[in-house]
């Protein structure tokens, strides 16, 4: 099983998939490989079929976590095996995709009027402002704020691809009030541990505190903050 996986890990590193990718795919190949008992060259579509199966019905996981799994599978047959599989066979299952509880500008507003704590709200205008993902928050540095375009970079957003956002006067002046106190030298939103980056943790929580301080009660997540400006960025910050 490990030389499998070792090879597999390569195959994956070599297509500069993330890491996150390259755990989730080992995770899953060490998950059917156990189930089976078997080497991965002695099995086929059927043996895939079968623990696709015994997730659904047994395990009763998720419709993305299934897939997930078959993404996996696919990719170590495919990729690290070289064996042409019939997909037909081993299909993913539908998922249906839900609207996230957006909300309003007027939501978004107070939960910035009742939020208290300068970076806290640094963070969340900068996300509102500039249409970021969690992710990509929590990676910026002090150098992405370039105030004389008026814009943010984006360091290997979303398909680790590199991009600019817009960087509104409001934003910019919240952002250097917050400079001029928390002092930050190379991450933009530094963490607990000195020299460290903001988690991804850290920034839920913190909108999910500011959210119920200003009386929210509809289901909404971080990921929310940013939908209002995907397509006309800056409404409420002009």
């Amino acid at each position: 099983m490990v030389n499998i996986l070792e090879r597999m890990q390569e195959d994956i590193s070599l297509r500069g998939l993330s890491k996150n990718t390259e755990k989730e795919y080992l995770n899953r190949v060490k998950a059917f490989l156990s189930w089976t008992g078997k080497p991965a060259e002695d099995m086929d579509e059927q043996d895939i079929r079968q623990f696709l199966k015994y997730l659904i019905n047994e395990r009763h996981l998720s419709v993305s976590s299934v897939n997930i799994h078959n993404s996996a599978l696919r990719f170590l047959y495919a990729v690290t095996l070289n064996r042409n599989l019939n997909y037909r066979q081993i299909p993913r299952l539908k998922q249906i995709r839900r609207l996230p509880g957006i909300l309003t500008k007027e939501e978004i507003g107070r939960i910035f009027d009742t939020c208290t704590n300068l970076k806290h709200r640094a963070i969340l205008m900068t996300i509102y402002g500039a249409g970021l993902r969690l992710s990509e928050i929590s990676k910026l540095k002090v150098s992405d704020i370039d105030s004389k375009a008026m814009r943010i970079f984006v360091n290997q957003g979303k398909g680790g691809k590199d991009r600019y956002s817009i960087l509104s006067q409001l934003n910019l002046e919240v952002l250097r009030e917050y400079w001029k106190q928390y002092k930050p030298t190379d991450w933009l939103f530094e963490g607990r541990i000195p020299l460290s980056r903001i988690s991804n943790r850290t920034i839920q929580d913190a909108f999910t505190k500011w959210k119920e301080v200003a009386n929210i009660l509809k289901p909404a997540s971080i990921h929310t903050v940013r939908y209002p400006n995907l397509y006309k960025i800056q409404t409420f910050l002009k």
